[in-house]
């Protein structure tokens, strides 16, 4: 892809992001996408199919980077843990949202929401699989492994949820701290 091309998917993208901090996904059009990137009917289709091809490819976007950095222990956000471990992915996690890293505060706490907290959900699934599977298997008796790891990103979602609708009064690490300590009763 070229430089003009990326600009444009780049205007395309944070058009996207201006209107969903403003409507409802459903309520948005193509046409409005197009008025608000300031593009032509034919650019917006050479890069996209549809609107929910946009929507997929920007949360892909957002939750991979965050999720990918997570995995990559050297980028710590300055965190210091003791005995000089990194920190969690949890902690990890939360420090990005809370640096709203890809303005991920907003599209979580936007009217569509829950579009967004689908993907990130996925992803999760995915990062929990790859973190965890192996103690969530060696430690859960009778209780498939697959349960367990939608069941921890299921509590992850709804903290990160509660975390974000309580105004952020507590700091990331805290609130990961709380999440922590309930999954170390899981695992």
């Amino acid at each position: 892809m070229d430089r003009r091309q990326i600009k444009t998917r780049e205007a395309i993208f944070e058009a996207f992001g201006r209107l969903l901090a403003k409507k409802r996904y459903s309520e948005i059009t193509v046409q409005d996408i197009i008025d608000e990137a300031n593009i032509g009917r034919s650019t917006f289709y050479s890069h996209f199919e549809t609107k929910d091809f946009l929507l997929e490819e920007m949360c892909e976007r957002l939750f991979l980077h965050i999720i990918e950095s997570a995995r990559d222990c050297g980028h710590t956000h300055g965190l210091k843990i003791s005995k000089g471990l990194p920190p969690s992915v949890f902690v990890h996690l939360i420090k990005h949202i809370e640096e709203n890293d890809y303005n991920i505060v907003g599209m979580l706490t936007c009217e569509s929401r829950d579009l967004f907290l689908v993907y990130f959900k996925r992803k999760l699934n995915e990062l929990i699989s790859n973190q965890y599977g192996n103690e969530l298997a060696n430690n859960a008796v009778n209780i498939p492994t697959d349960y367990l790891v939608n069941f921890i990103s299921s509590g992850f979602v709804d903290t990160v949820v509660w975390w974000l609708d309580t105004g952020r009064k507590d700091d990331a690490c805290t609130v990961a701290g709380y999440f922590e300590a309930i999954l170390h009763r899981i695992i």
